[in-house]
Formats: structure tokens, sequence, C-alpha cells
């Protein structure tokens, strides 16, 4: 996130830009089941579970890139994320959309368990960033995390991980913290040194529709707030560790009290996404952010540029500027980012700027 004047079009009410990052879905389809999905989790209940039709769905290439044309016209665009309801490595022109992203001079990003791909043709093509979603640090919590999965999934991401050091790759590791791998945090830390990752971001998934049952239980969230965040705090600075323990012991705070399911505060952080960010699903619905509830509009009735300079993109801005947040706000996806950005429009535009903005 550059400093482009954003914060002070924020700040000003004004909007200069287009989205410095646009997060395209490429598929629906995915090669595991981790328990925290929303889509493709064994825990979800019937009425949740999705028909395969759905999980066939992909994007082509001339789609993405039509958009990634539209973008140029608005400027301020950097950075592209591949991902998808599923995993976006599942797509078979998975090579073709990185090397499309990569010949505009974007930045790259991919979400992704790492298991369907090809590592060597990743650093080839000079994949900026990966989020790796790893969710254990030892087998039995691996397995228990992706059900699917069995001992050579966990040896395959070893091996690759292991390539992508020697390479000297360094790409990020997510754990998602369930109550399958609560105990880990400093394993988790322990590995990402192991492999020389960027960086660790922990994180609480946004439960619902039966994923429920993966919910770190009330023990282990006491026990992660009394001295499980600070010893892996402190076995990552020792190890020199990058990790987001800060952002993650405000999740694990924002559900201590009454609603457990809460993993941000979001009327203390804020919602920046309006200026920064935008996400496309399969069939065309463009997100305000990662939120499937906050819906934009459709790139089957109109372009992208006039959904973001129109009145429906216009109004969701003022409304979370105003603090009226949804209730699924609660569980913000970008709670790294807002808290990031939150932090740097107080450290430059000061404290009564940074509340108006946000509804304080």
């Amino acid at each position: 996130m550059k400093n482009d004047g954003r914060l002070r079009h924020i700040a000003e009410g004004r909007l200069e830009l287009g989205p410095e990052t646009v997060h395209f879905d490429l598929t629906n389809s995915c090669n595991t089941n981790c328990i925290t999905c929303w889509d493709h989790s064994p825990l979800l209940t019937l009425e949740r579970q999705k028909p395969s039709a759905w999980k066939r769905k992909r994007v082509t290439r001339d789609s993405v890139a039509a958009v990634l044309g539209d973008l140029q016209v608005l400027g301020g665009h950097r950075a592209v994320i591949l991902s998808g309801m599923g995993d976006p490595v599942t797509h078979p022109d998975i090579y073709g959309f990185i090397e499309d992203v990569k010949v505009r001079g974007l930045h790259c990003t991919i979400i992704t368990n790492l298991i369907p791909a090809d590592a060597e043709r990743i650093v080839e093509l000079g994949v900026d960033e990966l989020l790796i979603g790893i969710h254990g640090a030892s087998l039995e919590s691996y397995l228990a995390f992706h059900p699917s999965f069995r001992a050579a999934e966990w040896e395959k991401l070893h091996a690759m991980l292991a390539l992508f050091r020697a390479r000297g790759r360094r790409y990020k590791h997510v754990q998602v913290v369930a109550k399958t791998n609560a105990h880990e945090l400093t394993e988790m830390c322990e590995l990402a040194a192991k492999y020389e990752a960027k960086q660790v971001n922990f994180k609480l998934a946004s439960l619902g529709g039966g994923t429920e049952a993966a919910q770190i239980t009330p023990e282990q969230r006491s026990g992660l707030l009394a001295s499980g965040v600070a010893k892996a705090r402190a076995r990552a600075a020792e190890l020199g560790v990058v990790t987001n323990l800060d952002v993650f012991e405000g999740q694990l705070r924002a559900g201590e009290e009454g609603d457990s399911l809460a993993t941000a505060d979001i009327a203390q952080i804020g919602c920046f996404m309006g200026h920064y960010y935008a996400r496309i699903l399969v069939d065309g619905t463009v997100l305000y952010c990662c939120n499937t509830e906050v819906v934009v509009g459709s790139l089957q009735h109109a372009s992208f540029t006039s959904l973001w300079r129109g009145e429906a993109w216009a109004a969701l801005r003022e409304r979370m500027r105003e603090g009226r947040y949804f209730e699924s706000c609660r569980q913000c996806g970008k709670v790294n980012q807002n808290a990031k950005l939150g932090a740097r429009m107080e450290k430059e535009l000061g404290r009564e700027a940074y509340l108006r903005v946000i509804g304080r």
C-alpha cells in the first residue's frame, strides 16, 4: 500500500483513483475441504452446501483481461490477488493468468494451499506473493484441518517450502487458528523460521452455517490470551519471524465477551476498503470487500469503471465513513489491512481525521 494520497482523499471525502488491489475469484473448485471453509467444509449444514455445478464454475482469461484493461482508465491500480471460493491453482489456466498479470507490471498475489501448484513455475513466473494456507504445524493438526488430505500432502508441502527457501523466495504463511491447532502458535512460528517465510499471518476464521464446530474453545481462547500469544510472540522475536500477532490478539479479544464468533472490533478499527480494494466473483458479481454480503453490482450489467464511480459504491463508502457497519463486519476478513491503514492515517493526518472517517 503505497502513499498515493488515498488517505487524504478519504479524509476529504473525495474519490480520485481506482482500487489499488483487485481480487479475482478464478474458480469455485478446490482440491481439499478445510473445516472452516464457507464453501467446501464437511461441517457445513445441508442448506449451506454448494451443488457440484457451482463448484465447477470458473472464469476465462479473456474476462479477467477485459477488467484489467478497464482498470487502466481509473488509475492507481497496482496489484492483483488471484484467489477463489476454491483454490485458484486448480484452474487449468492459472499460469496464463499469472502471465497476464505480470506482463502488465502488476504485483501478483496468489492465495493457495499450494498442493496443486508447480512450485518451479511459480518461481519462474515471478509471482510476487503467495499466501500459503497451512493451518497447522504438525501432521496431526494439518490433517485435522484438511480432512481430505493425507501424509503425502504434508510431505509435498514441506518439499515446496524447501524449494522456495532454496530459490530465495520468501512468501507468507497463513495460519487460520481453530480448535484443531490453537495449541501450536509457537510451533507455527518455528515452521516459518525453518523455511524462511516472509511473515506468518494468524487469523480466526469467519464461522457460520455449521463451521462453528471448528471454533476455538473458551479454554483455548483464555489460554491464548493469558500466555499463548505472548509465548509465540517471544519465540517469533527470538527467531526473527515477522507476525501479525498484535492483530490476532485483537481478534481474540473481539470475541472474548458475548459474541464468541466475532473476529474484528470493526467500529474501533474502521473500514478503508472502498478506496483500496474490490473483489470480483466467478459469476461477475462485484463486491465492496471480501464479504460476499456487501454487493456493489455485476459485470454482467455494467463495466467495472462505471460501478467504481457509481452511486452504489459511493453509498457504501459513505455508510462505512459514518460507522454504519453491516452485522457481518464483525467478522471482517480485511482486519489486517484496515488496522494498518487506520494506523497510517492516524500517523499521517492525525487522530481527529482518523476518527472522523470511521464514524467515531
